[in-house]
């Protein structure tokens, strides 16, 4: 008997892989691998994951198991590998074998990722046959989450499924040493999606190149086209040109809010922003997120229109991510281009032809179509970088499905999220899956697409909620869905707790700690309009042992698009006749409208009570004269932020008890802002004293709160800490303080993240309830 049949020196092990695993060429590599190290055995898909059954030699074997960690493809992740040895038989020659579907669905699937190189270096060849293909793609790039129906990842549960492959690429597909192996969206010119142009009237303009070179050309007259992408359309035009920028406003029906611009490479980039080595480093990752960056003050004028960001010192720029992007540079006479959301301003993003030609045509004046479907809505994601550390602010393409990995198990929770920059999340065992960036709930094609993406969710993943987690405030949509829902167990949350265990969920933290929630409105437990608390948090409970001063919004939510009237009600409590002590303030608004405004507050009439440290910023915007009203949410604290100047000053403001609670009081900071402004102090100085005296003052508040509580751990969340002024400055200042900080470092501050936080508190819950 030979040593390869007693077993002596030899192992077979059976080998158990969840995670990215599947339509990244995982398994290929698992071949390869193998083979390299001379094993028998297989390789195959599961629901759950991959699985691998191998034998050899026991060093070879040993050696296989280092490598598949340390060598896995770039788009793969790794979250469990289970290890379990076998008698040993010698085994076939290793091969890879067909899909199997189990009943429990535990597989992770990958997001969208850029075009990767070689992939790249075949569009611009042209001895290579995919030659100026809009469509390449393989195992390391490509579309994924938009197009995928269903799971095990196979081409007939894609949206590709009605492109048969052509002999060529079916070779490849089937080729275990290819690159293309088991690549879903694998094609070619012969056999898989094509593009072409044509207007709104329907008119075809020219298919595959000719629509291309078609439509960089027209691009560069100054026309408006949507581009047909991953994840939905964009609204394209030449970010150089004014007129053409301005016009795409007025059709978009977007006054003020920054556009996002396209560079065709880094080089490009670096010529109009500033640009460190992470940043850099981001806006080249597989995930290609939109990277908010400083612009150059020297860098040429006209090269981006004054409109595509107005009253900002940042721009978001991004890079090409799909072969159609890169194709629209190639050659092209603009040098930059706006890429914004395909859809009209507070709408769903356009993700069919039929919806293009329905729902852009009063936009664009071209559209750039294709006949691959996309299933998935999925927006740009948005991020920008803080002390070396990427902060997200829009999880979308790229990011998502990727989940957030708990610290431990937790039964099946939904959270719906909040009304504004709705997501929601799915939990499943150590795994959230945060969805992407859905919008604002406040239409019904909103909420479809809310919908749609918790039933997708809940298919892939194979789960049905224990519990569903909707927000305290009744009158929002998502809680009036989860509401209507049967036979499950419902949670109202409050918001600002939520927010809290968002990062603690993320964070992996246990215990109790206290919070910063800072943002603009929640539905508070007493009634009120909440923004500005410190909270105590432990378990699925809270305490409120601190909050900002309130005072009234008058008008209610219209005091949100209107600032002015923030800065009224602040000037009303520092004296109830403002019209006479602030003269100078009140004149620069409607006499008629500040006289029906104090007779609101004197009332007590539709002027809801708020601690928003959002509406404070409003307040102070609308006071030093930047800006009395705005068109979208945030618009004035950001140009406030925006107009900073450097100064070391800061205004002071007050902490005191009341009961026993603290108060978080910034009159006296509001009292030195107007007198600042009447010194004719510049605007950029006063925001400066502004923001230093609220780190101060939040600080001094955190601290007092950990002392009287015996902690010493403080999260922070909420999106005012999308303020990256005061951010960094109150992280650095609460570590001076010896306090441990925790802030956002995967999902976003804004409310982007509620639904993670509902979903951490129910399933708490759930498990306290067991």
């Amino acid at each position: 008997m030979d040593e390869a049949e007693s077993g002596e020196g030899r192992r077979r092990v059976l080998v158990r892989i969840r995670g990215i695993v599947q339509g990244v060429g995982f398994r290929p590599f698992i071949y390869q691998l193998a083979t390299m190290h001379r094993l028998g055995g297989w390789v195959c898909n599961q629901s759950d994951g991959v699985e691998i059954e191998a034998a050899g030699r026991s060093g070879d074997v040993e050696a296989f198991l280092d490598d598949v960690p340390r060598k896995a493809p770039p788009l793969a992740r790794i979250v469990e590998m289970d290890v379990s040895e076998r008698s040993y038989a010698p085994m076939e020659p290793f091969r890879i074998v067909k899909s199997r579907s189990l009943d429990v669905r535990a597989t992770l699937i990958a997001p969208d990722v850029c075009t990767c190189g070689d992939c790249l270096r075949e569009l611009l060849d042209p001895g290579d046959r995919r030659f100026r293909y809009p469509f390449i793609n393989c195992t390391n790039c490509g579309p994924r989450y938009t197009i995928i129906k269903d799971i095990p990842y196979d081409r007939d549960k894609t949206t590709m499924a009605r492109f048969p492959m052509c002999p060529a690429c079916a070779k490849e597909y089937e080729d275990p040493t290819d690159r293309r192996f088991h690549a879903q969206p694998n094609a070619c010119p012969e056999c898989g999606p094509q593009v072409w142009l044509e207007t709104t009237a329907g008119e075809r303009l020219g298919e595959r190149e000719a629509a291309v070179a078609e439509a960089i050309r027209r691009l560069g007259e100054g026309a408006i086209l949507a581009v047909k992408g991953l994840g939905g359309f964009h609204l394209a035009v030449d970010a150089g040109n004014e007129a053409a920028v301005s016009r795409l406003r007025g059709r978009k029906i977007r006054e003020d809010k920054p556009f996002a611009v396209m560079f065709p490479d880094l080089e490009t980039v670096e010529s109009t922003c500033r640009l460190s080595d992470r940043e850099a480093g981001l806006l080249g990752s597989p995930q290609r997120p939109i990277v908010l960056l400083e612009r150059r003050r020297d860098a040429g004028r006209g090269d981006i229109a004054d409109s595509v960001a107005p009253h900002n010192r940042c721009l978001g720029a991004f890079l090409p991510y799909t072969p159609l992007h890169f194709l629209l540079f190639d050659g092209a006479p603009y040098r930059a281009l706006v890429m914004t959301s395909g859809n009209q301003s507070d709408e769903p993003i356009v993700m069919t032809n039929e919806d293009a030609r329905e729902r852009l045509r009063g936009i664009a004046d071209l559209l750039l179509l294709h006949d691959r479907d996309i299933y998935m809505r999925c927006d740009d994601s948005v991020t920008r970088v803080l002390d070396g550390a990427p902060r997200p602010m829009r999880r979308a393409r790229g990011y998502v499905p990727v989940p957030v990995f708990l610290r431990d198990p937790v039964p099946c929770v939904l959270g719906v999220g909040a009304e504004l920059k709705n997501t929601v999340c799915l939990t499943r065992g150590r795994e959230a899956f945060l969805s992407q960036h859905i919008g604002d709930l406040e239409n019904l094609e909103t909420l479809r697409s809310f919908e749609h993406t918790i039933a997708h969710l809940k298919r892939i993943l194979e789960v049905e909620p224990e519990c569903i987690v909707h927000d305290l405030h009744p009158d929002y949509l998502n809680t009036q869905w989860a509401l209507r829902q049967t036979g499950v167990r419902l949670l109202a949350v409050q918001h600002h707790h939520a927010h809290i265990a968002s990062v603690m969920a993320e964070r992996r933290l246990d215990g109790p700690a206290i919070g910063l929630a800072l943002d603009g409105t929640g539905f508070g437990t007493d009634g009120t309009v909440w923004g500005g608390e410190i909270l105590r948090v432990e378990g699925t409970g809270f305490e409120r042992p601190a909050h900002f001063h309130r005072v009234p919004m008058p008008g209610g939510s219209k005091a949100i698009k209107e600032p002015w009237r923030m800065a009224l009600s602040y000037l009303r409590c520092l004296d109830p006749h403002p019209e006479e002590a602030f003269r100078d303030f009140t004149n620069r608004w409607p006499a008629r409208s500040v006289s029906v405004l104090l007779q609101m507050l004197e009332r007590g009439v539709n002027s809801p009570l708020t601690s928003s440290c959002g509406r404070l910023f409003d307040a102070v915007s609308a006071l030093v004269g930047v800006r009395d009203a705005v068109n979208y949410e945030g618009q004035a604290a950001i140009e406030f932020e925006q107009c900073m100047e450097p100064d070391s000053g800061a205004y002071e403001g007050e902490l005191r008890r009341e009961g026993e609670d603290w108060i978080i009081d910034p009159l006296p900071m509001v009292l030195r802002v107007i007198a600042d402004v009447r010194a004719r102090v510049p605007r950029g100085k006063i925001s400066a004293r502004f923001h230093n005296g609220l780190v101060e003052l939040l600080a001094d508040a955190a601290a007092k709160v950990c002392a009287g509580t015996g902690l010493q751990r403080v999260v922070l969340s909420g999106g005012v800490f999308q303020n990256i002024y005061l951010l960094e400055h109150l992280e650095k200042k609460l570590g001076r303080l010896g306090l441990e900080v925790y802030g956002h470092v995967e999902v976003p501050a804004n409310d982007a993240c509620i639904a993670l936080g509902q979903a951490h508190i129910g399933a708490q819950r759930l498990m306290c309830g067991r």
